[in-house]
């Protein structure tokens, strides 16, 4: 098992690592609008899903991984009426690629994020 960690995306705030690597497989934790240096990006569903996307990208990379080897992701929003806006980013994210997908609404997210994504990938 190997504890994926990269400047390039926001160090954990929390007792976990950003992912995970074991058997072939990438395990991310969620990603939030968090810049690499650590500060929550405003209070816009575009500018932080554009970053969660970028964090979760860096993370993959960091594992040997990428989004184009993305096995499942579940996005958690603040909101579904933001469903649309995410989807269409995330789209454009992934291109031809489309992993399996869940997407779920919940009451709050760490740092009153609006949306979070964590995936699981195949690694090289």
């Amino acid at each position: 098992m190997e504890y994926i960690q990269t400047n390039k995306a926001p160090a954990a705030i929390g007792p976990y690592s950003q992912a995970v690597k074991v058997n072939g497989m990438v395990y991310t934790s969620g990603q939030i609008a968090l810049t690499p240096e650590g500060e929550m990006l405003e209070n816009d569903v575009i500018v932080q899903t554009k970053q969660v996307l970028k964090n979760l990208t860096a993370v993959l990379e960091a594992a040997g991984s990428g989004l184009d080897k993305v096995i499942k992701t579940t996005i958690f929003l603040d909101s579904m009426d933001d469903f649309a806006t995410v989807n269409e980013l995330y789209a454009e994210a992934f291109g031809d690629h489309k992993p399996a997908r869940s997407t779920v609404a919940v009451k709050t997210l760490p740092k009153n994020a609006l949306v979070e994504i964590d995936a699981v990938a195949l690694a090289e």
